[in-house]
């Protein structure tokens, strides 16, 4: 699951949009004001930012130009009702990855976001392909050696993260950071359980656990077939 940060001082749209993208397979937090966002993004780990503007305290262009200042990359759309060219010129220019004019479906929002988080992994490809692993996170599907496999929501959350870090560890605080918002209660145990599930859907060689370090996804080597093919071009 993407864990994103809104930032929407109307009260009746920040919680709507928090709703709406956590139906859409997000976990979703929300702030009202632009110093709450900086402490949460200081404190906190983020695949992306949806930010409006008019905030109180501090305004989402000053937000943004001290995040970037200080060297964060996290993902930030703005969404404002500011549709002027200059405000768009202005937001872009400042460090956002994307602008939005209010209203906005939100599906297309939630598409946007991925498309952001995406790019920001390094990999513009909206399928991801890992070995014999093969996963769809727009319409959230998982196939295995070309098989459908079943998962819970969270199971499937849980598969994403690994895929974009195939071959990398990731620590059990990483991976619940990622996955649960602020007010999500987590079982002491729920991580370990979640992928036993995984292993025992899938496969129970594709992660790998190392005491003290984490879980890793394991990134395929090439057979000697595809090591063939690739000399004999």
């Amino acid at each position: 699951m993407m864990r994103i940060l809104v930032v929407e001082d109307d009260p009746l749209l920040g919680e709507a949009l928090g709703i709406g993208m956590r139906q859409r397979g997000f976990a979703a937090d929300w702030v009202r004001d632009g110093i709450a966002a900086d402490t949460a993004l200081k404190t906190s780990a983020f695949s992306a930012v949806v930010l409006d503007l008019g905030l109180p305290r501090l305004s989402g262009l000053q937000l943004l130009r001290q995040r970037r200042d200080a060297n964060d990359r996290t993902p930030i759309l703005i969404l404002t009702a500011r549709d002027a060219v200059e405000e768009r010129i202005r937001g872009l220019d400042a460090g956002a990855d994307d602008y939005v004019v209010k209203p906005v479906d939100l599906d297309e929002l939630a598409a946007r976001l991925r498309a952001l988080v995406r790019r920001s992994d390094g990999d513009p490809r909206p399928l991801l392909q890992i070995g014999a692993l093969r996963i769809d996170p727009a319409a959230r599907l998982v196939e295995w050696h070309g098989t459908a496999v079943s998962l819970s929501p969270r199971e499937f959350d849980l598969l994403l993260e690994f895929a974009r870090a195939a071959g990398r560890w990731l620590s059990k605080e990483q991976l619940t950071e990622r996955l649960y918002g602020w007010g999500d209660d987590v079982e002491s145990n729920a991580l370990e359980v979640h992928v036993h599930h995984l292993r025992r859907k899938i496969d129970p060689a594709l992660i790998v656990t190392q005491r003290g370090v984490g879980y890793m996804l394991r990134s395929p080597q090439p057979s000697a077939t595809d090591a063939d093919a690739a000399d004999a071009r």
